[in-house]
Protein backbone atom coordinates (compact mmCIF):
# COMPACT_ATOMS: atom_id res chain seq x y z
CA UNK A 1 0.00 0.00 0.00
CA UNK A 2 2.77 2.44 0.76
CA UNK A 3 4.51 1.81 -2.13
CA UNK A 4 1.62 2.27 -4.34
CA UNK A 5 0.63 5.32 -2.40
CA UNK A 6 4.14 6.94 -3.17
CA UNK A 7 3.95 6.18 -7.07
CA UNK A 8 0.26 7.57 -7.26
CA UNK A 9 1.87 11.13 -5.02
CA UNK A 10 4.78 10.87 -7.74
CA UNK A 11 2.34 11.01 -10.58
CA UNK A 12 0.44 13.12 -9.12
CA UNK A 13 3.51 15.87 -8.90
CA UNK A 14 4.80 15.16 -12.19
CA UNK A 15 1.51 15.74 -13.31
CA UNK A 16 0.82 18.76 -12.10
CA UNK A 17 4.24 20.28 -13.00
CA UNK A 18 3.78 19.11 -16.55
CA UNK A 19 0.32 20.67 -16.73
CA UNK A 20 2.26 24.15 -14.98
CA UNK A 21 4.97 23.73 -17.68
CA UNK A 22 2.13 23.34 -20.42
CA UNK A 23 0.13 26.49 -19.06
CA UNK A 24 3.34 28.81 -19.10
CA UNK A 25 4.46 31.10 -22.16
CA UNK A 26 7.55 30.65 -24.19
CA UNK A 27 9.12 34.17 -24.36
CA UNK A 28 12.59 35.98 -25.23
CA UNK A 29 12.67 39.31 -23.57
CA UNK A 30 15.24 41.84 -24.21
CA UNK A 31 15.64 45.30 -22.13
CA UNK A 32 17.32 48.45 -22.84
CA UNK A 33 17.56 50.37 -19.23
CA UNK A 34 19.21 53.18 -17.45
CA UNK A 35 21.08 50.21 -15.39
CA UNK A 36 23.22 49.76 -18.42
CA UNK A 37 20.80 46.87 -20.44
CA UNK A 38 21.60 47.69 -23.96
CA UNK A 39 18.83 44.98 -25.85
CA UNK A 40 20.29 42.58 -24.08
CA UNK A 41 18.26 39.26 -23.47
CA UNK A 42 16.99 38.43 -20.08
CA UNK A 43 16.36 35.49 -18.94
CA UNK A 44 15.99 35.37 -14.80
CA UNK A 45 12.57 36.28 -13.06
CA UNK A 46 11.67 36.63 -9.86
CA UNK A 47 8.19 35.67 -8.86
CA UNK A 48 6.41 38.31 -6.83
CA UNK A 49 2.54 38.75 -5.97
CA UNK A 50 -0.10 40.72 -7.38
CA UNK A 51 2.14 41.30 -10.66
CA UNK A 52 -0.65 43.36 -13.37
CA UNK A 53 -1.63 41.56 -16.25
CA UNK A 54 -1.04 42.45 -20.06
CA UNK A 55 -3.75 39.86 -22.05
CA UNK A 56 -3.19 39.77 -25.42
CA UNK A 57 -5.73 39.53 -28.29
CA UNK A 58 -4.70 38.50 -31.68
CA UNK A 59 -8.33 38.57 -33.28
CA UNK A 60 -8.16 42.03 -32.73
CA UNK A 61 -6.21 43.70 -35.17
CA UNK A 62 -5.78 47.46 -36.26
CA UNK A 63 -3.29 48.89 -38.84
CA UNK A 64 -0.80 46.93 -40.37
CA UNK A 65 2.94 48.11 -40.16
CA UNK A 66 4.53 49.99 -42.87
CA UNK A 67 7.98 50.21 -41.04
CA UNK A 68 10.46 51.82 -38.83
CA UNK A 69 13.43 53.59 -39.72
CA UNK A 70 15.25 56.87 -40.18
CA UNK A 71 16.69 59.30 -42.42
CA UNK A 72 19.33 59.50 -45.30
CA UNK A 73 20.90 62.74 -44.80
CA UNK A 74 23.71 64.89 -46.45
CA UNK A 75 25.32 65.30 -43.15
CA UNK A 76 25.23 61.67 -42.29
CA UNK A 77 26.87 60.56 -45.02
CA UNK A 78 29.51 63.23 -45.40
CA UNK A 79 30.63 62.00 -41.61
CA UNK A 80 30.38 58.27 -42.83
CA UNK A 81 32.59 58.86 -45.07
CA UNK A 82 34.80 60.56 -43.24
CA UNK A 83 35.65 57.61 -40.74
CA UNK A 84 37.86 54.57 -41.26
CA UNK A 85 36.17 51.95 -43.64
CA UNK A 86 35.74 50.04 -40.40
CA UNK A 87 33.65 52.16 -38.02
CA UNK A 88 31.66 52.89 -41.58
CA UNK A 89 30.43 49.54 -42.09
CA UNK A 90 29.90 49.31 -38.12
CA UNK A 91 27.39 51.57 -38.70
CA UNK A 92 26.07 50.79 -41.46
CA UNK A 93 25.50 47.09 -40.67
CA UNK A 94 24.09 48.66 -37.10
CA UNK A 95 21.18 50.16 -38.92
CA UNK A 96 20.28 47.48 -41.99
CA UNK A 97 21.67 44.15 -41.01
CA UNK A 98 19.24 41.32 -39.34
CA UNK A 99 21.54 41.31 -36.45
CA UNK A 100 21.42 45.14 -36.26
CA UNK A 101 18.12 47.22 -36.15
CA UNK A 102 16.50 45.87 -39.53
CA UNK A 103 15.26 49.10 -40.68
CA UNK A 104 12.76 48.76 -43.17
CA UNK A 105 11.38 52.40 -43.94
CA UNK A 106 13.69 55.35 -44.88
CA UNK A 107 13.59 59.11 -45.84
CA UNK A 108 15.92 61.01 -47.82
CA UNK A 109 15.89 64.90 -49.04
CA UNK A 110 15.00 65.96 -52.75
CA UNK A 111 17.77 69.36 -52.76
CA UNK A 112 19.04 70.22 -50.20
CA UNK A 113 18.11 70.67 -46.80
CA UNK A 114 19.54 72.14 -43.02
CA UNK A 115 21.64 68.82 -42.67
CA UNK A 116 23.68 70.01 -46.38
CA UNK A 117 26.92 71.15 -46.47
CA UNK A 118 25.22 73.67 -48.70
CA UNK A 119 22.53 74.57 -50.25
CA UNK A 120 21.60 73.08 -53.73
CA UNK A 121 18.98 72.06 -56.21
CA UNK A 122 18.92 69.34 -59.03
CA UNK A 123 17.65 72.36 -61.25
CA UNK A 124 20.54 75.34 -61.27
CA UNK A 125 19.73 76.63 -64.32
CA UNK A 126 16.80 79.58 -63.95
CA UNK A 127 13.75 78.92 -66.30
CA UNK A 128 14.82 75.65 -67.66
CA UNK A 129 11.34 74.86 -67.69
CA UNK A 130 11.92 71.67 -69.51
CA UNK A 131 14.67 70.23 -66.71
CA UNK A 132 17.06 69.42 -69.72
CA UNK A 133 19.90 69.98 -66.86
CA UNK A 134 18.53 68.14 -64.09
CA UNK A 135 21.13 66.13 -62.00
CA UNK A 136 21.99 64.35 -59.04
CA UNK A 137 25.44 65.28 -58.59
CA UNK A 138 25.48 66.65 -55.21
CA UNK A 139 24.60 63.58 -54.10
CA UNK A 140 26.61 61.01 -55.99
CA UNK A 141 29.87 61.67 -53.66
CA UNK A 142 27.92 61.01 -50.32
CA UNK A 143 24.50 60.53 -50.20
CA UNK A 144 23.80 57.89 -52.85
CA UNK A 145 27.06 55.39 -51.51
CA UNK A 146 25.58 55.88 -47.81
CA UNK A 147 22.25 54.27 -49.57
CA UNK A 148 24.07 52.17 -51.82
CA UNK A 149 25.74 50.61 -48.93
CA UNK A 150 22.58 49.92 -46.88
CA UNK A 151 21.03 48.51 -49.47
CA UNK A 152 24.03 45.88 -49.61
CA UNK A 153 23.76 45.43 -45.89
CA UNK A 154 19.72 44.79 -45.83
CA UNK A 155 18.53 41.12 -46.46
CA UNK A 156 15.24 42.25 -46.58
CA UNK A 157 15.95 45.93 -48.41
CA UNK A 158 13.95 48.64 -47.25
CA UNK A 159 11.52 51.38 -48.59
CA UNK A 160 12.85 54.79 -49.57
CA UNK A 161 10.93 57.80 -50.01
CA UNK A 162 11.63 61.54 -50.65
CA UNK A 163 11.07 64.87 -49.75
CA UNK A 164 11.61 68.39 -50.97
CA UNK A 165 12.53 70.80 -48.25
CA UNK A 166 12.21 73.52 -51.38
CA UNK A 167 12.11 73.97 -54.78
CA UNK A 168 15.11 76.21 -56.46
CA UNK A 169 14.67 79.89 -56.06
CA UNK A 170 13.92 80.50 -59.50
CA UNK A 171 10.68 78.81 -59.18
CA UNK A 172 9.60 80.56 -56.69
CA UNK A 173 7.61 84.06 -55.76
CA UNK A 174 10.32 85.25 -53.79
CA UNK A 175 12.98 84.26 -55.32
CA UNK A 176 15.09 82.42 -52.36
CA UNK A 177 15.96 79.49 -50.67
CA UNK A 178 13.73 80.06 -47.42
CA UNK A 179 10.23 80.81 -47.44
CA UNK A 180 8.18 81.45 -50.67
CA UNK A 181 5.86 80.01 -52.48
CA UNK A 182 6.29 77.72 -55.69
CA UNK A 183 4.75 80.20 -58.85
CA UNK A 184 1.73 78.96 -60.39
CA UNK A 185 3.32 79.20 -64.09
CA UNK A 186 6.17 76.21 -62.47
CA UNK A 187 3.76 73.58 -61.09
CA UNK A 188 4.12 71.24 -64.00
CA UNK A 189 7.77 71.64 -64.18
CA UNK A 190 7.70 70.83 -60.41
CA UNK A 191 5.60 67.64 -61.02
CA UNK A 192 8.35 67.39 -63.48
CA UNK A 193 10.56 67.53 -61.06
CA UNK A 194 9.57 64.46 -59.08
CA UNK A 195 9.40 62.42 -61.74
CA UNK A 196 13.36 62.92 -63.01
CA UNK A 197 14.01 62.34 -59.61
CA UNK A 198 12.38 58.79 -60.45
CA UNK A 199 14.46 57.98 -63.40
CA UNK A 200 18.20 59.49 -61.64
CA UNK A 201 17.73 57.66 -58.92
CA UNK A 202 16.50 54.19 -60.78
CA UNK A 203 19.38 54.78 -63.25
CA UNK A 204 21.80 54.52 -59.94
CA UNK A 205 20.39 50.85 -58.66
CA UNK A 206 17.81 52.92 -56.39
CA UNK A 207 14.06 51.94 -56.27
CA UNK A 208 12.16 54.90 -55.07
CA UNK A 209 9.11 54.18 -53.34
CA UNK A 210 7.50 57.08 -52.55
CA UNK A 211 7.62 61.06 -51.58
CA UNK A 212 6.01 63.36 -49.23
CA UNK A 213 4.88 66.49 -51.29
CA UNK A 214 6.62 68.91 -49.36
CA UNK A 215 8.56 69.13 -45.53
CA UNK A 216 6.87 70.87 -43.58
CA UNK A 217 4.64 73.38 -45.83
CA UNK A 218 4.17 75.73 -42.95
CA UNK A 219 7.50 76.64 -43.21
CA UNK A 220 10.42 76.37 -39.87
CA UNK A 221 10.36 80.49 -38.87
CA UNK A 222 12.15 81.18 -41.86
CA UNK A 223 15.35 79.62 -41.11
CA UNK A 224 16.51 76.94 -44.05
CA UNK A 225 15.27 75.45 -46.95
CA UNK A 226 11.34 75.76 -47.02
CA UNK A 227 8.24 76.16 -49.17
CA UNK A 228 4.83 77.11 -48.46
CA UNK A 229 1.82 75.24 -48.90
CA UNK A 230 -1.78 75.90 -47.83
CA UNK A 231 -3.93 72.80 -47.67
CA UNK A 232 -5.68 73.66 -50.82
CA UNK A 233 -2.33 74.84 -52.49
CA UNK A 234 -1.18 71.47 -52.14
CA UNK A 235 -4.14 69.34 -52.70
CA UNK A 236 -4.55 71.34 -56.13
CA UNK A 237 -0.92 70.27 -56.86
CA UNK A 238 -0.95 66.32 -56.16
CA UNK A 239 -4.56 66.29 -57.96
CA UNK A 240 -4.22 68.57 -61.09
CA UNK A 241 -0.14 68.37 -61.35
CA UNK A 242 1.92 65.77 -59.62
CA UNK A 243 -0.71 62.33 -59.32
CA UNK A 244 -1.47 62.96 -63.19
CA UNK A 245 2.25 63.42 -64.14
CA UNK A 246 3.47 60.33 -61.83
CA UNK A 247 0.64 58.47 -63.50
CA UNK A 248 1.38 59.71 -67.55
CA UNK A 249 5.21 58.48 -66.67
CA UNK A 250 4.30 55.28 -65.47
CA UNK A 251 5.08 55.97 -61.72
CA UNK A 252 1.32 55.77 -60.66
CA UNK A 253 2.71 53.28 -58.27
CA UNK A 254 4.65 56.13 -56.40
CA UNK A 255 3.53 56.14 -53.10
CA UNK A 256 2.40 60.32 -52.69
CA UNK A 257 1.80 61.79 -48.78
CA UNK A 258 0.43 64.86 -48.03
CA UNK A 259 1.19 67.44 -45.31
CA UNK A 260 4.64 66.32 -43.59
CA UNK A 261 4.42 68.31 -40.62
CA UNK A 262 3.16 68.63 -36.62
CA UNK A 263 0.12 66.06 -36.10
CA UNK A 264 -1.73 68.54 -34.00
CA UNK A 265 -2.81 70.57 -37.99
CA UNK A 266 -3.64 67.01 -39.10
CA UNK A 267 -7.41 68.07 -39.39
CA UNK A 268 -7.18 71.34 -42.04
CA UNK A 269 -4.95 69.33 -44.28
CA UNK A 270 -6.82 66.06 -44.46
CA UNK A 271 -10.31 67.08 -45.06
CA UNK A 272 -8.83 68.97 -47.43
CA UNK A 273 -6.78 66.09 -48.90
CA UNK A 274 -9.78 63.73 -48.91
CA UNK A 275 -11.97 66.24 -50.38
CA UNK A 276 -13.26 64.65 -52.86
CA UNK A 277 -12.19 60.96 -54.92
CA UNK A 278 -10.54 62.88 -57.67
CA UNK A 279 -8.37 64.24 -55.43
CA UNK A 280 -8.12 61.25 -52.93
CA UNK A 281 -7.03 59.13 -55.57
CA UNK A 282 -3.56 60.56 -55.74
CA UNK A 283 -2.51 61.06 -51.69
CA UNK A 284 -1.96 57.41 -50.56
CA UNK A 285 -1.52 59.14 -47.19
CA UNK A 286 -0.55 61.58 -44.59
CA UNK A 287 2.96 62.21 -42.87
CA UNK A 288 3.23 63.76 -40.08
CA UNK A 289 5.91 65.30 -37.35
CA UNK A 290 6.65 65.31 -33.80
CA UNK A 291 7.51 69.00 -32.89
CA UNK A 292 4.15 69.99 -31.64
CA UNK A 293 5.20 69.04 -28.20
CA UNK A 294 8.12 67.02 -26.44
CA UNK A 295 5.42 64.68 -25.36
CA UNK A 296 2.31 64.75 -26.22
CA UNK A 297 0.81 62.11 -28.78
CA UNK A 298 -2.02 64.37 -29.99
CA UNK A 299 -4.63 61.15 -30.12
CA UNK A 300 -7.73 62.65 -31.34
CA UNK A 301 -5.83 64.35 -34.29
CA UNK A 302 -4.69 60.93 -35.34
CA UNK A 303 -8.16 59.28 -34.51
CA UNK A 304 -9.26 61.74 -36.90
CA UNK A 305 -6.93 61.13 -39.30
CA UNK A 306 -7.52 57.32 -39.69
CA UNK A 307 -11.12 57.60 -39.51
CA UNK A 308 -11.04 59.96 -42.52
CA UNK A 309 -9.19 57.80 -44.71
CA UNK A 310 -8.82 54.67 -42.85
CA UNK A 311 -7.36 52.55 -46.12
CA UNK A 312 -4.65 55.09 -46.38
CA UNK A 313 -1.12 55.36 -44.54
CA UNK A 314 -0.65 57.05 -41.58
CA UNK A 315 3.37 57.63 -41.19
CA UNK A 316 5.84 59.61 -38.65
CA UNK A 317 7.85 60.54 -40.95
CA UNK A 318 9.93 63.05 -38.74
CA UNK A 319 11.52 63.34 -35.43
CA UNK A 320 14.41 64.29 -33.32
CA UNK A 321 15.71 65.84 -29.65
CA UNK A 322 16.43 69.63 -31.13
CA UNK A 323 17.76 72.15 -30.02
CA UNK A 324 20.51 70.24 -28.00
CA UNK A 325 24.03 69.64 -28.68
CA UNK A 326 24.24 65.58 -28.28
CA UNK A 327 25.55 64.44 -24.59
CA UNK A 328 28.93 63.18 -25.95
CA UNK A 329 29.42 59.08 -24.44
CA UNK A 330 27.52 59.73 -21.40
CA UNK A 331 24.16 57.21 -21.50
CA UNK A 332 22.65 58.61 -18.47
CA UNK A 333 21.98 61.79 -20.11
CA UNK A 334 19.80 60.11 -22.48
CA UNK A 335 17.58 59.12 -19.38
CA UNK A 336 17.22 62.13 -17.48
CA UNK A 337 14.96 64.78 -17.60
CA UNK A 338 17.42 67.50 -19.22
CA UNK A 339 16.82 68.05 -23.25
CA UNK A 340 14.93 70.78 -24.35
CA UNK A 341 13.33 71.12 -27.93
CA UNK A 342 12.61 74.12 -29.48
CA UNK A 343 9.83 75.10 -27.84
CA UNK A 344 11.05 75.36 -24.79
CA UNK A 345 13.18 78.42 -25.45
CA UNK A 346 10.96 79.77 -28.80
CA UNK A 347 7.29 78.87 -28.00
CA UNK A 348 4.86 81.38 -27.61
CA UNK A 349 3.61 81.25 -23.74
CA UNK A 350 0.55 80.06 -23.84
CA UNK A 351 1.58 76.79 -25.65
CA UNK A 352 5.10 76.40 -23.42
CA UNK A 353 3.61 73.75 -21.61
CA UNK A 354 3.69 71.41 -24.35
CA UNK A 355 7.22 71.42 -23.95
CA UNK A 356 8.74 70.74 -20.82
CA UNK A 357 12.09 69.27 -20.26
CA UNK A 358 11.95 65.72 -21.08
CA UNK A 359 14.40 62.39 -21.10
CA UNK A 360 15.41 61.67 -24.30
CA UNK A 361 14.63 57.71 -24.28
CA UNK A 362 11.31 58.55 -22.96
CA UNK A 363 10.41 60.65 -25.95
CA UNK A 364 11.14 58.11 -28.46
CA UNK A 365 9.57 55.54 -26.42
CA UNK A 366 6.54 57.21 -25.55
CA UNK A 367 5.75 59.00 -29.07
CA UNK A 368 6.15 55.70 -31.15
CA UNK A 369 4.09 53.48 -28.23
CA UNK A 370 1.32 56.24 -28.40
CA UNK A 371 1.44 56.48 -32.45
CA UNK A 372 1.29 52.67 -32.85
CA UNK A 373 -2.04 53.03 -30.59
CA UNK A 374 -3.43 55.32 -32.39
CA UNK A 375 -3.53 53.72 -35.66
CA UNK A 376 0.36 55.26 -37.00
CA UNK A 377 2.02 52.24 -39.80
CA UNK A 378 5.19 53.74 -39.84
CA UNK A 379 7.61 56.20 -37.59
CA UNK A 380 11.00 57.27 -39.37
CA UNK A 381 13.36 58.81 -37.25
CA UNK A 382 15.88 62.20 -38.59
CA UNK A 383 19.53 62.01 -39.21
CA UNK A 384 21.23 58.39 -38.45
CA UNK A 385 24.24 59.88 -37.92
CA UNK A 386 25.85 63.17 -36.38
CA UNK A 387 28.64 64.49 -35.03
CA UNK A 388 29.58 65.94 -31.47
CA UNK A 389 28.22 69.74 -32.46
CA UNK A 390 24.83 67.85 -33.60
CA UNK A 391 25.77 68.26 -37.45
CA UNK A 392 26.83 69.55 -40.40
CA UNK A 393 24.53 71.83 -40.32
CA UNK A 394 24.84 74.84 -42.50
CA UNK A 395 21.83 76.90 -40.77
CA UNK A 396 23.44 75.44 -37.08
CA UNK A 397 20.55 74.05 -36.27
CA UNK A 398 22.00 71.17 -34.06
CA UNK A 399 20.40 68.02 -33.31
CA UNK A 400 20.84 64.68 -32.06
CA UNK A 401 21.26 61.47 -33.79
CA UNK A 402 20.95 57.86 -32.47
CA UNK A 403 24.98 57.51 -33.61
CA UNK A 404 27.30 60.01 -32.48
CA UNK A 405 30.91 60.42 -33.97
CA UNK A 406 34.04 62.30 -33.90
CA UNK A 407 34.87 62.16 -37.17
CA UNK A 408 38.16 63.46 -35.92
CA UNK A 409 39.36 60.96 -33.63
CA UNK A 410 37.32 58.01 -35.67
CA UNK A 411 35.23 57.72 -32.95
CA UNK A 412 31.74 56.35 -32.58
CA UNK A 413 29.38 56.51 -29.82
CA UNK A 414 26.08 54.42 -29.72
CA UNK A 415 23.28 56.45 -28.01
CA UNK A 416 20.80 54.85 -25.98
CA UNK A 417 18.40 56.07 -28.72
CA UNK A 418 19.90 53.65 -30.84
CA UNK A 419 18.84 50.47 -28.94
CA UNK A 420 15.09 52.34 -28.75
CA UNK A 421 14.82 52.58 -32.07
CA UNK A 422 15.76 48.95 -32.30
CA UNK A 423 13.50 47.48 -30.29
CA UNK A 424 10.58 48.39 -32.56
CA UNK A 425 12.44 48.00 -35.89
CA UNK A 426 14.41 44.86 -35.35
CA UNK A 427 11.35 42.93 -34.02
CA UNK A 428 8.02 44.27 -35.85
CA UNK A 429 8.54 43.66 -39.47
CA UNK A 430 6.96 45.28 -42.41
CA UNK A 431 3.15 43.82 -42.90
CA UNK A 432 2.61 42.95 -39.55
CA UNK A 433 -0.71 43.58 -37.58
CA UNK A 434 -1.08 46.01 -34.52
CA UNK A 435 -2.68 44.18 -32.13
CA UNK A 436 -5.53 44.43 -29.41
CA UNK A 437 -4.68 44.15 -25.71
CA UNK A 438 -5.48 44.83 -21.75
CA UNK A 439 -3.12 46.23 -19.41
CA UNK A 440 -3.76 46.77 -16.00
CA UNK A 441 -1.44 48.62 -14.80
CA UNK A 442 -1.91 52.08 -16.41
CA UNK A 443 1.62 53.20 -15.42
CA UNK A 444 3.02 50.80 -18.00
CA UNK A 445 3.44 52.01 -21.68
CA UNK A 446 2.64 48.96 -24.09
CA UNK A 447 2.17 48.01 -27.46
CA UNK A 448 1.76 44.73 -29.54
CA UNK A 449 1.79 43.60 -33.15
CA UNK A 450 1.57 39.86 -35.01
CA UNK A 451 4.22 39.50 -37.27
CA UNK A 452 3.58 37.51 -40.92
CA UNK A 453 5.37 34.74 -39.25
CA UNK A 454 3.19 34.36 -36.65
CA UNK A 455 5.49 36.06 -33.46
CA UNK A 456 4.37 38.56 -31.50
CA UNK A 457 6.09 41.52 -30.46
CA UNK A 458 5.12 43.42 -27.09
CA UNK A 459 7.09 46.60 -26.32
CA UNK A 460 6.45 47.37 -22.47
CA UNK A 461 8.19 50.62 -21.46
CA UNK A 462 8.14 51.44 -17.22
CA UNK A 463 9.17 55.21 -17.62
CA UNK A 464 9.02 55.26 -13.54
CA UNK A 465 11.86 54.98 -11.26
CA UNK A 466 10.99 51.42 -9.23
CA UNK A 467 11.22 48.25 -10.80
CA UNK A 468 7.54 46.08 -11.36
CA UNK A 469 6.23 43.01 -12.72
CA UNK A 470 3.69 42.01 -15.01
CA UNK A 471 2.24 38.48 -16.28
CA UNK A 472 2.08 38.58 -20.38
CA UNK A 473 -0.99 36.46 -21.22
CA UNK A 474 -2.01 34.80 -24.63
CA UNK A 475 -5.20 32.32 -24.38
CA UNK A 476 -4.23 29.64 -21.69
CA UNK A 477 -0.76 30.53 -21.38
CA UNK A 478 0.90 33.41 -19.55
CA UNK A 479 4.67 33.97 -18.32
CA UNK A 480 6.12 36.29 -15.71
CA UNK A 481 8.23 38.87 -16.16
CA UNK A 482 9.94 41.80 -14.31
CA UNK A 483 11.01 45.31 -16.05
CA UNK A 484 13.49 47.41 -14.42
CA UNK A 485 12.69 51.30 -13.36
CA UNK A 486 13.00 53.04 -16.84
CA UNK A 487 13.23 50.25 -19.19
CA UNK A 488 12.26 49.67 -22.70
CA UNK A 489 11.64 45.79 -23.47
CA UNK A 490 10.25 43.90 -26.44
CA UNK A 491 8.66 40.48 -25.70
CA UNK A 492 9.22 37.87 -28.27
CA UNK A 493 6.52 35.36 -28.48
CA UNK A 494 6.48 32.14 -30.90
CA UNK A 495 3.16 31.20 -31.72
CA UNK A 496 3.79 28.31 -33.98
Amino acid sequence: MKTNYFFYTLFLVVMISCNQKDNKLSVEVYETSEAGNKLTQITDFVPVENAATITLNPKKTFQTITGFGGAFTESSAYLLNKLSQKNRDTIIQAYFSEEGANYSLTRTHMNSCDFSLSQYSYSPVADDVKLEHFTIKDDMDDLIPMIKDAMNASKDGFKIFASPWTAAPWMKDNNEWVGGKLLPKYYDTWALFFSKYIDAYEAEGIDIWGFTVENEPHGNGNNWESMHFTPKEMTDFVEFHLGPKLEKDGYGDKIILGYDQNREGLKEWVDEMYRSESSSKYFDGTAIHWYESTYEIFPEALQYAHDKAPEKYLIETEGCIDSEIPVWQDDAWYWKKEATDWGYDWREPENKYLHPKYAPVNRYARDIIGCLNNWVDGWVDWNMVLDTKGGPNWFENWCVAPVIVDPEKDEVYFTPLYYTMAHFSKYIRPEAKVIGLENSDKDLQVTAAQNTDGSIAVVVFNEGKTKKSFKISLGEKETLINIDAQALQTIMIATN
